[in-house]
């Protein structure tokens, strides 16, 4: 069983910037990739970045290109998720996701993650 929790969340005008972080802890788990995902009200969830673990590879949505940065400490099992130039339209729940097995599909889809965060909400003004 793999825990993840996130932190760093809050409310931030718009042109403003967060990072996000997510700490994976368990026993005898392996990390394969991590990624972020948002969901805001009454739209569904969304894939925001990943990052492959060995290489670091990374991979974004349209949408946050340019914007959000994903980065890894492999030492501490924690990633990260740099946000400037937030929008309004960024508002959303912002989840982390942990794939621990060997996997063919697309890390852009939610369904190929193991073990989810509870969610941090992030809030901009405009």
């Amino acid at each position: 069983q793999v825990q993840l929790v996130e932190s760093g969340g809050g409310l931030v005008q718009a042109g403003g910037s967060l990072r996000l972080s997510c700490a994976a802890s368990g026993r005898a788990f392996r990390i394969y990739a991590m990624g972020w995902f948002r969901q805001a009200p009454g739209k569904e969830r969304e894939f925001v970045a990943s990052i492959s673990w060995s290489v670091g590879n990374t991979y974004y949505a349209d949408s946050v290109k340019c914007r959000f940065t994903i980065s890894r400490d492999s030492f501490k099992n924690t990633v990260y998720l740099q946000m400037n130039s937030l929008k309004p339209e960024d508002t959303a729940v912002y989840y982390c996701a942990a794939r621990t097995k060997t996997s063919a599909i697309s890390l852009a889809w939610a369904g190929g993650y193991d073990y989810w965060g509870q969610g941090t909400q992030v809030t901009v003004s405009s």
